[in-house]
This record gives C-alpha cells, structure tokens and sequence, in this order.
C-alpha cells in the first residue's frame, strides 16, 4: 500500500502546552511506511513526580482515535486495569491527571482508520475508552501488552508497527481515502468555515459526506470543521494574539461573538478572554 499524501493532524490541541512541558517528557516518532495510510504518528510520554505533585493535562482532541499502553500511574480509572485501551472520537475536552511515576505509548491513527482496519462502528466508541480486547485481534493486543514501560520511544514504535501490521487490508477502500481528502482540506484551509463549501469543493452531496463521516467518524462533518477551527483560535492564542477576540472569532467562521464565547468556554473550559491571560 502506498503511503497517504494527505496530512490529517497538527501539533494543536493540547491546552498550555508550556506548562505540560514541565511535567512530563514527550516525544513523537514516525509510523513504519507500511501502516502511514492509516496512522498519523506514535506518541510517547513519561513522567516521575515527587508524592503529592498532580498535574491535569488537557487536550481539545482531533477527530481520530488512539491506541495507547499505559503503565504505572498512567492507568485509568474507567480502564478497569487494563493497560491496552482504545479511545475513540472524543467530542468534548480530555483531561488526564499526571502523578506518581507513569510511562504511556500512545498510536494516533488517522481519522476514520479504526472503522477502516477493524470495521468497528465508529459511533459505539464515540468518547469512550476500552479495552483493546474489545475492538483488536487478540494477537494485536497481546503484542501490545508486550511493551515494556520505560523502553525508548524509538523501540515502542518499532514493537507497536509490528503488532499494527497484522491489520492491513488486502483491498484498497476507496471510501476512507475520500474521508482522508476532504479532512486533509478541513484542516489545511482555514477560509473553509461552512459545510456547504466542502459539498461544493468535493462534489458529493451532503448527505453522503454525513453518511460517510458518521461510518469511519462515528460524528458529524460540521463538528470536525469547528473542532479544527477552534484549534486554530487556540493555537492563535497559544502564540500570543493580541487582536480583539471579536476579530479572532470571525477569522474562523464565529459571526457572534456571545456564540463564540460560550463554544469556547465549553470546549476549553473557561472564557477566551481568560485563557489568554492566564498565568504563564
């Protein structure tokens, strides 16, 4: 299989990233060629804290899903102790507390790849979190297991390309690589604020691109478009705007700025006007 000429992810989406910086190490690594049609990059975290030392990362996720090995104090709540978990399309903020000593190996597939490799209903996983075992082969999820925390990240994403490859298709699917186009334009071009424009710009009506979504994304078109806009407001932000936020908010497609705030503060968790001035 060739590999996917569409960029479907940014750097974007992880709230004050500066202050994650300072209690945890991250690092990204690239997919084996094979599996890059289907995986956007392997992600690698690591932290040990002094006792009492919490900190809550929070993310605006992109519209993909997650494959990730957990250890230590990386482990969930809602995952039951497993440590080998799926999450899907999340359509709210994802907070995860970092404490203790913790090591995560996390694959950011593309959007739409999960339903693509494994036919599993997008909208079942839609902000949830479980264990492999309930989406994955067997197989994939015992190699999985077999990641070591603390191994480099260079290793992980060798050991989890390996697991990964058992899912290739042998057919090309046609329909998820149109998933990739019009997502690639979603999140390339920041002029496109309407529905209506990706209808016109990729000739298929709005039915099928909702129906196409809801298959691989398990969510809307309109919801993927403003998820990629409102990481272009707080991007804008984490880079230091100083324009008036009523500007800001009518760049990417928010005509009102009361409707703007309140997306905002319901995403972010708090007003744009204080997560600009918050404490560096």
């Amino acid at each position: 299989m060739p590999t996917s000429k569409y960029a479907t992810t940014t750097s974007a989406g992880i709230l004050r990233p500066e202050e994650l910086a300072r209690y945890v190490s991250s690092e990204r690594t690239d997919t084996a060629p094979v599996l890059s049609r289907w995986v956007e990059y392997h992600w690698t975290l690591c932290w040990d804290l002094s006792p009492g030392t919490t900190y809550t990362s929070s993310v605006v996720p992109h519209p993909s899903c997650n494959v990730t090995v957990e250890r230590g104090a990386a482990r969930r709540p809602e995952a039951a102790g497993e440590e080998v978990l799926v999450t899907g399309v999340v359509t709210r903020r994802f907070d995860f507390d970092v404490h203790g000593r913790g090591w995560v190996h996390g694959v950011k597939l593309r959007p739409g790849a999960l339903t693509a490799l494994t036919g599993h209903d997008a909208k079942a996983l839609v902000d949830r979190t479980v264990t492999a075992k309930e989406v994955l082969p067997i197989i994939v999820h015992e190699k999985l297991d077999n990641l070591a925390a603390g191994i480099s990240p260079a290793e992980a994403t060798a050991a989890a390309c390996a697991a990964l490859e058992r899912l290739l298709p042998a057919e090309a699917d046609s329909a998820y690589d149109l998933l990739l186009r019009v997502v690639a334009d979603m999140l390339a071009d920041r002029s496109l604020l309407r529905v209506d424009e990706i209808v016109e710009r990729h000739g298929i009506g709005r039915r099928a691109l909702e129906r196409l979504f809801a298959r691989y994304l398990g969510v809307g078109p309109k919801r993927v478009l403003a998820r990629y806009r409102m990481h272009d407001v707080v991007t804008a932000l984490d880079e230091g705007y100083a324009g008036s936020l009523a500007e800001l908010a009518a760049t990417y497609g928010w005509f009102d700025q009361a409707h703007f705030g309140r997306d905002f503060a319901a995403l972010v968790g708090c007003p744009p006007s204080t997560y600009r001035h918050r404490p560096q």
